[in-house]
This record gives structure tokens, C-alpha cells and sequence, in this order.
């Protein structure tokens, strides 16, 4: 299945996607569960069973918004291909670099990512999500898997000079419509094996970063066996699990995204997030 979060004529609701068209399973199931979070967290079994009540929208005529637009929590995996952590000048690490994303820092797909009145220095990061389905403290490896409910594309977009006025990344990751998460996430029986999987960063139609899944330095289970020990997982948390290597940060000159850009990331079989890039209103 392909779930989404959108907006229609401008009541927000969630649903499966199909082909071109949405299907307003939300509405269906209103007095079940208010919102895809709350759905991942009950029985998403009762979302394709709903599928034949719900009306039909073409995707032209919604608003996408994130994927899930209230998680309990963002964590974001810093560091996590070794192409990205060369050109960092970082060393190796025995745990993963974890960061979080505050929920309203998101935006959907086709939307704006924001350069804020503050920064010029707006950088691309294009990475998997992963949407956690089943709570859980203290996953072990083997059991990971079983606690995912979906993936997603995202752009960890960063400023990046908020990012670096302390050794804490979470100013230059919180700027309001700064994260893309989107178009929808698709549930691991439709995506299948992810290890050969292709990320691909565009901008401008031209490639800016691309490896493949297992090129992680830190694979999934791991990432979720750590995350679980130092938090409780709920349905609907999502952990970004890094970016490869490419970020613009680090070319020389260094290639900022401003508006007027478009940005994609792309995951083999899943789907293309695109946004293009503006200022701040001021």
C-alpha cells in the first residue's frame, strides 16, 4: 500500500494511493482513527478493506502535506554512509549520531522548502524514512523489522551555518518547512528488499548524491535497536536514516539550494519527493 497525508479543498485527511488517484480512506474511517497516526497505531489491514467506500480524488487537484504531519518524534541518523562521513573530516563512531527533527519543521511533497530571512546557506540531504508502526522499548536487532509500518523520501534540509554554531545540530535542522517527507510511504510487502535500493539526490535535474541502501553504515535494525534503548518507539515515530555523500556543503565552491531550485529525492520503487525552493516571506 501507498499511504498519504493531503489536503482536499482544504480539509485535511489521509488515504491510499493508487495509480493517479487518492482514496479518501480517512473519511471512511473518521470515527476510527483521526489521522494516518493514529491508523498505522490500530490496524492498517482495516485501510484496504475500507478502500472500496472511499471516494476517488486525482492526485492533480490535492495538497500533499508530510507523511505524518504530528509525530510523537523525528530522529534523524547523522553521518550514516561513509561517503558522507569522509567529507566530513569525522572519525568512526560506535553508535549511531542520532539528532531530532521537531514535527513542524516538515513539509510535503510539491511544496516549498524555505530558505529562511537568516541563512543563505540552505543545504540538501536526501535520505530514507522510516515509519515505525509497532511500539517498542529495548528492539532487539532480529525483531526490528517487525516494527516497521512503511518507508518514505526525505530531505533533511539544513542551515547549515545554525547548524554549526555549536557541536548540536538541532537549530539548523528545525527551521519551519525545511524537512520534505513525502509524496506517501509505502508499506515493506509493496517495496520489498531495500539493500539495493537506489537513493538519488537531484537539484536541478542534475545528480548530487547517490548510493545504495546498504552502502549504511548503520544499517535499519540497528538503528532501531538503538533508538529503542534511550527511547520509547511509538506508531508513527519516524527516523531518517542518513545521507550519502555529495551534500553541498562540502563542494568547493559550496552549492547552496536558492530560490528558483527544484530538489528531488528519489528511492528506487518508492517514489520521487520534489520541491521547489523559495525565501522567506518577509
Amino acid at each position: 500500500m501507498k499511504l498519504a497525508t493531503v489536503a482536499i479543498d482544504g480539509r485535511t485527511t489521509w488515504g491510499l494511493v493508487e495509480g493517479d488517484n487518492f482514496f479518501d480512506v480517512g473519511t471512511v474511517l473518521a470515527s476510527r482513527y483521526a489521522d494516518l497516526r493514529a491508523a498505522i497505531a490500530g490496524a492498517l489491514a482495516d485501510v484496504a478493506e475500507a478502500r472500496s467506500k472511499a471516494a476517488a480524488t486525482p492526485l492533480a487537484k490535492l495538497t500533499w502535506l508530510p507523511v505524518v504531519p504530528n509525530p510523537d518524534k523525528i530522529l534523524c541518523v547523522g553521518l550514516n554512509y561513509e561517503t558522507h562521513r569522509k567529507e566530513t573530516g569525522r572519525t568512526e563512531v560506535e553508535h549511531p549520531t542520532i539528532f531530532a527533527r521537531y514535527a513542524n519543521s516538515q513539509t510535503g511533497h510539491l511544496k516549498p522548502i524555505i530558505r529562511p530571512r537568516v541563512s543563505t546557506d540552505l543545504d540538501f540531504e536526501g535520505e530514507l524514512a522510516v515509519i515505525i508502526g509497532k511500539a517498542g522499548r529495548y528492539i532487539s536487532r532480529s525483531e526490528a523489522m517487525g516494527h516497521v509500518a512503511g518507508y518514505a523520501c526525505y530531505n533533511d534540509g539544513s542551515v547549515r551555518d545554525f547548524q554549526r554554531h555549536t557541536h548540536q545540530f538541532t537549530p539548523g535542522k528545525n527551521f519551519p518547512d525545511t524537512g520534505a517527507f513525502g509524496p506517501w510511504m509505502m508499506t515493506p510487502d509493496e517495496l520489498g528488499e531495500l539493500a539495493e535500493l537506489k537513493l538519488t539526490t537531484r537539484l536541478n535535474a542534475e545528480v548530487v548524491q547517490e548510493a545504495r541502501i546498504k552502502q549504511m553504515i548503520f544499517d535499519i535494525p540497528r538503528q532501531i535497536e538503538y533508538c529503542s534503548t534511550f527511547t520509547r518507539l511509538e506508531p508513527g515515530d519516524v527516523i531518517v536514516s542518513g545521507t550519502p555523500g555529495g551534500v553541498g556543503s562540502r563542494r568547493n565552491p559550496p552549492l547552496w539550494m536558492k530560490p528558483g531550485d527544484v530538489v528531488e529525492v528519489e528511492v528506487e520503487r518508492l517514489g520521487v519527493l520534489r520541491n521547489p525552493i523559495t525565501d522567506e516571506a518577509r
